[in-house]
């Protein structure tokens, strides 16, 4: 048995590509996370109530979604109901996160790929396309981390949601001056979008493929109208119904973790079938998003590629709907007032376990805590990219059996695997936790 190792650029954290062949026969392909967090361990005996400022440090990109599990584990278990006006700023902090880490991956790590050019690709290299593109792919992303400060406090490691909801209001001075920004993005937004689908056009005529399109189940924590902030899990079947949905504290009857040979991270299962989560699955429980643009969009969408979607490269375009439903539903929220009134409720501590759940950028997000004496003494997190690892991996065989062969291996193939696994946007910080 022969094995290629290929490292790998442009994801969030460090991790491989690891492919056995028999021959020129592929026979397996893992996605070894290489690193290890311990975050599981790290937070044993800390105060529960501190749990909301410890773990957005599992992730500088995703701590504003870490941020929020934690808050609603601690409501969970405290029996707390949050006021509307304080769910709203939180929803516009996770909206935040999506603008924010949609332009990053859309734009910056995925689109230099697709003009097929050699070397590294980069954003900047996509001047010769457009010398538009750098800087609106840019200040979009800008956007996305202002809303979060300003929804949040601070944009890395958000400090504002609070147990019974959020230390302060948004003043409507700022919120018009965010507005502007947003409107303002999501013009750049559209045009980006429109461009990167004409160049993803041009990438599936040269290569030929959209990658792994077998159906598999689809997670998220979406409905429809909803703004990332997670109330349960809802599984789609392979031909596009709704196959239950399921509390977050009852994850554990139908999710089941895999060990993934040779790395920190593990995958997860639908019971014993393959699972995709993130944008596309996102997309195919909610096809027609609430705002109008995005709704365009995702027609459009449909239309071309049909629904439901499976082709793993779609995971690009669905990002942009999302990039465009993002800009346009935080617009929405801000025309609200959210500077006074009602913006949190008391509580009393209490021991026992609870459950918070937010759809983050890369799929759903469970924190489940355990309480002791007002000291965590156990915690389990069930990470997004978890629920795509084995994906990636029946993908990266798809690959390297279409670009390894008894004439060789294809120069292609290092550019697929990229291509796969950055459709994915796995964050191995996160799954390593």
């Amino acid at each position: 048995m022969s094995t290629l190792t290929i490292p790998l650029s442009r994801i969030e954290g460090h991790a491989r590509v690891v492919i056995h062949f028999v021959g020129d026969q592929a026979v397996s392909a893992h996605f070894q996370a290489t690193e290890l967090r311990g975050f599981e361990r790290f937070v044993q005996g800390a105060p529960a109530e501190q749990m909301p400022i410890i773990v957005p440090r599992i992730c500088g990109v995703c701590s504003t979604a870490h941020h929020l599990a934690a808050v609603k584990a601690l409501e969970h278990l405290y029996g707390v109901s949050v006021p509307i006006k304080a769910v709203r700023i939180r929803e516009l902090m996770m909206l935040g996160q999506i603008i924010q880490n949609q332009a990053t991956s859309l734009f910056m790590f995925t689109m230099p790929d697709l003009p097929g050019q050699t070397g590294v690709p980069s954003l900047f290299q996509l001047g010769d396309v457009d010398p538009r593109i750098a800087p609106r792919a840019l200040g979009v992303r800008r956007v996305g981390t202002r809303l979060i400060a300003l929804a949040g406090g601070q944009y890395i490691h958000p400090v504002r949601a609070v147990v019974g909801g959020v230390s302060g209001g948004i003043a409507n001075d700022d919120a018009r001056a965010m507005r502007r920004e947003l409107a303002e993005a999501l013009t750049w937004a559209r045009y980006l979008v429109d461009e990167y689908t004409r160049l993803f056009r041009g990438l599936r005529e040269r290569i030929g493929t959209l990658g792994d399109d077998s159906p598999t189940y689809c997670l998220a924590a979406i409905s429809h109208g909803h703004a990332f902030y997670g109330e349960e899990l809802r599984v789609m079947a392979p031909d596009g119904s709704v196959e239950e949905a399921f509390a977050v504290c009852d994850y554990a009857q139908h999710l089941i973790e895999v060990p993934i040979e040779g790395s920190y991270s593990s995958g997860t299962l639908y019971h014993d079938k393959l699972l995709r989560a993130n944008s596309l699955a996102r997309l195919n429980l909610d096809p027609h998003p609430s705002t109008p643009l995005a709704r365009m969009y995702a027609d459009s969408f449909w239309q071309e590629w049909g629904y439901p979607a499976h082709a793993i490269l779609l995971y690009d375009v669905a990002r942009g709907v999302e990039l465009v439903y993002a800009l346009e539903r935080a617009l929405e929220l801000l025309d609200d007032d959210l500077a006074s009134g009602e913006l949190r409720t008391g509580y009393e501590p209490r021991d026992g376990t609870g459950c918070g759940l937010v759809e983050a950028p890369r799929g759903p997000l469970i924190h489940h805590y355990r309480v002791e004496h007002g000291l965590i003494s156990a915690v389990k997190f069930i990470i997004p990219t978890q629920h795509n690892v084995l994906a990636i991996e029946r993908a990266l065989l798809v690959a390297a059996r279409r670009y390894v062969s008894a004439a060789g291996i294809d120069l292609e193939l290092e550019r697929a695997v990229g291509r796969v696994v950055r459709a994915f946007d796995p964050c191995i910080a996160c799954a390593t936790h």
